[in-house]
């Protein structure tokens, strides 16, 4: 866990300690804005932090960078009822006091101009995050929504039941049910709020997993998809969100002897690769950053990461600009990658 002004290995404070020091960054008098990119764990840690702040602070504004496009995503804000307004559309000096949660400056260009005061994460530590007044990153949790249900055990906060529906399902699409990489703090947080949910509510989200457009999305990565050593990938062209590389990246690691699999498309100026994997030997998050990040932004965990990178710089590196050009240049950079990790990756 890191946090501002404590050292790695200092005793980690109790959770009401936490939770006071987290609400001193707030007064009465402030308009509070919380920058996500919209998913199941950002939202309901997007929640849980509203809730932390009732009756603390003067506004609380919740705004997403992303358009919201998988169907259980659109469920869960519509049935839990989560006000959301576009970040795009909101001016950061109209807030006195900026939180960033489950994301860090890096993540999106958006981010990097916020000047968060507050950030919360679990993803790895960022170097330019340490700017954030309040700084809690703690990458070996498994889900953000953990992290936050702890702030509100230590503020004596015991969660509505739509707090902890959103909150169970941030942990639970976060984890990959408890099958990526966890702690106990992941589970102990699990077993607070799974009584409080609703069983109902929580069935209806995970159910609306795919609408009938995605089926045809499916079908080209089907396609598409080259198995080379137990890796997987599948170059999908132009989508109409990154969800949909999401959506099937997911999907192809269910399959048998597919250790990790890469699934890319374009989506507006950039080439988005979405990484997922469970072999033991690497992790995703490394992988992407050996293999992208010195010519786009990369990151991520153990078992799933996320690269983008412009497709101008992306053509400039090529030498064919064939329509399958760009699905040759993911699999070279992360092939070289994995042969040569402190090596530059060798251009497409």
């Amino acid at each position: 866990m890191t946090m501002k002004n404590q050292t790695p290995n200092a005793k980690p404070r109790s959770l009401p300690e936490q939770s006071r020091r987290l609400l001193a960054q707030f007064s009465s008098e402030d308009r509070v804005l919380i920058a996500i990119e919209a998913d199941p764990d950002s939202l309901a840690s997007a929640l849980a932090m509203k809730r932390l702040l009732w009756r603390k602070v003067a506004q609380v504004v919740i705004a997403c960078a992303n358009e919201i496009d998988r169907p259980d995503n659109l469920t869960m804000v519509r049935l839990l009822n989560i006000p959301l307004e576009q970040l795009q559309k909101q001016n950061p000096d109209d807030f006195t006091k900026r939180v960033l949660l489950d994301s860090q400056p890096n993540h999106n260009e958006l981010f990097e101009k916020l000047d968060a005061q507050v950030i919360i994460d679990h993803h790895p530590l960022a170097e330019n995050s340490h700017k954030a007044d309040y700084l809690d990153v703690r990458s070996r949790y498994g889900a953000n929504s953990s992290i936050m249900t702890e702030y509100l055990r230590g503020a004596k906060i015991t969660p509505s039941t739509r707090l902890a529906t959103a909150l169970v399902y941030g942990i639970k699409n976060d984890t990959g049910g408890f099958q990526r990489p966890t702690l106990e703090q992941d589970v102990k947080a699990f077993r607070f709020l799974f009584p409080k949910a609703n069983q109902s509510v929580l069935r209806k989200i995970e159910f609306s997993e795919m609408r009938v457009k995605d089926l045809a999305i499916l079908r080209l990565a089907l396609d598409r998809a080259v198995i080379k050593k137990h890796w997987l990938y599948a170059y999908l062209g132009e989508v109409n969100s990154p969800d949909n590389l999401v959506q099937n990246a997911d999907f192809f690691l269910k399959v048998d002897n597919v250790d990790s699999c890469a699934v890319s498309g374009i989506y507006g100026e950039n080439l988005v690769i979405i990484i997922r994997n469970a072999s033991p030997r690497f992790s995703a998050g490394k992988l992407a950053q050996t293999a992208f990040g010195e010519i786009g932004s990369a990151g991520g965990h153990k078992t799933v990461a996320r690269a983008e990178v412009p497709v101008a710089k992306v053509m400039s590196l090529l030498r064919k600009h064939d329509e399958h050009a760009l699905g040759r240049f993911v699999i070279r950079r992360l092939t070289n990658a994995r042969k040569w990790k402190k090596k530059k990756p060798a251009n497409g």
